[in-house]
């Protein structure tokens, strides 16, 4: 798959929170949005590795900014968007992590572990759309869901809400779009660069009316071993 000609000027001007910037596709997205101009919020949960992600994007000379949120707590979310308020005085779009997988299989799966799936993927999904609703309606959200290739039944369910939410935003007057991954991230950018390029296109003008879409990637393969972790065998 051939990647699209994103400029280093294609995203100029606006300001783009993600969530989960500090690992997987979150840190992939935010890498891919500064290049293409935009000014970074990146939330997540350790402002250690959040700070050293962002340290590493200013080279792309894009404005970043950490900060350390949890976004299934709504008031965390509020006063996150608040400080992007304050900052930059605007935030056009929010590209949302709502892919936690599993640790267990569906049959072993224990309630704690059932609600923090939800909390994390479903929940956290609603209450950032609902905050936009009422606070920034003109405000972009590309969710990325659980991956495609989750085994379980546990993964059915939050695919389904999040498909009818995203399907009947417009009823809201929201522009949301949804990004299902056929895996998980592999922590290397060209193999899982289809992802950063999608939230990319929808993130640009010409694409703004684009919503309600549910839109599979289909991602090669993941090299059972890393390249970087030759060294130590």
């Amino acid at each position: 798959m051939s990647r699209p000609p994103f400029s280093a000027a294609a995203l100029n001007g606006q300001v783009i929170a993600v969530t989960g910037a500090d690992q997987g596709y979150g840190r992939l997205v935010s890498q891919a949005l500064a290049r293409a101009g935009a000014s970074v919020v990146m939330i997540g949960g350790n402002t250690e590795t959040l700070a050293a992600t962002a340290s590493v994007l200013e080279q792309y000379g894009a404005e970043i900014i950490p900060l350390k949120a949890d976004v299934s707590v709504p008031l965390d979310f509020i006063s996150a968007q608040e400080r992007i308020l304050q900052i930059f005085g605007a935030l056009h779009g929010v590209v949302h992590l709502a892919d936690r997988r599993a640790s267990t299989t569906f049959a072993m799966l224990t309630e704690n572990e059932w609600m923090d799936l939800f909390n994390c993927n479903v929940k956290s999904t609603v209450g950032i759309a609902q905050i936009l609703a009422r606070r920034l309606p003109g405000t972009w959200l590309t969710v990325i869901g659980p991956h495609l290739d989750e085994p379980g039944l546990q993964a059915y369910p939050q695919r389904g809400a999040l498909q009818g939410l995203v399907e009947h935003a417009h009823r809201e007057e929201l522009r949301v779009n949804l990004l299902l991954p056929g895996r998980a991230s592999s922590g290397e950018e060209m193999l899982d660069a289809p992802v950063a390029d999608a939230v990319l296109a929808l993130a640009t003008t010409c694409l703004q009316s684009l919503r309600g879409n549910v839109m599979q990637i289909p991602l090669a393969p993941a090299p059972k071993v890393r390249l970087p972790d030759l060294q130590y065998l």
